[in-house]
């Protein structure tokens, strides 16, 4: 050991008595030698990037312990969430594609029943017939007309807020006064159309 002495060069550093006599006791506690002692706690400041200034409540099993029921209580409300909004929501949402799975096989067998409306189309341009003629059913005849009125409603409301804006110098344009809520309510409409 002596000889492991022998290759360092040491250091003289000045310290308080009361400081240098607590440090003995630490470093009998911990290490062989000063030098091993200092070493590690270096080395354990440096590792965890703890500063020696910072304040810890208690000791590190207990900030452990916090930690841990911190966790345990995160993963309650995770679970009480769980059970209160997400399992309900997927139990109310797989009865409703059961029921429509449900209705879509009953409607399968009562095509029979539908009342079938026949029409023509015409080509526009031309205002000729067309030599097909096309039968749907009536419930869906019925159904394209309700959103087409609605889509005829939106759009009516959509004109009623353009306005044109006059300029003196350059080129006039339209404004659009609707809110953003109100687009994004146009948009999902127009994306839920099938």
């Amino acid at each position: 050991m002596e000889d492991s002495y022998q290759k360092y060069r040491f250091s003289a550093i000045s310290i308080k008595r009361e400081v240098a006599g607590r440090f003995r006791k630490f470093s009998k506690k911990v290490s062989s030698s000063h030098t091993g002692t200092l070493l590690a706690m270096l080395d354990f400041f440096e590792v965890h990037q703890i500063s020696p200034l910072d304040s810890i409540d208690g000791s590190l099993s207990a900030i452990e312990i916090r930690i841990k029921r911190r966790i345990n209580n995160a993963i309650a409300i995770i679970r009480d969430i769980e059970k209160s909004q997400t399992l309900p929501t997927v139990a109310m949402l797989q009865s409703l594609f059961e029921q429509q799975l449900e209705e879509e096989k009953d409607n399968e067998f009562l095509d029979e029943d539908f009342e079938f409306i026949e029409k023509k189309f015409e080509d526009v341009e031309r205002g000729e017939a067309w030599e097909e003629e096309t039968t749907i059913p009536k419930i869906r005849y019925d159904r394209l007309e309700e959103k087409m009125e609605g889509l005829k409603a939106d759009f009516k409301y959509v004109l009623e807020h353009v306005k044109q804006v006059k300029q003196s110098f350059g080129k006039d344009y339209l404004k659009l006064e609707l809110s953003p809520e109100e687009i994004e309510k146009f948009r999902r409409v127009l994306k839920n159309l099938r």
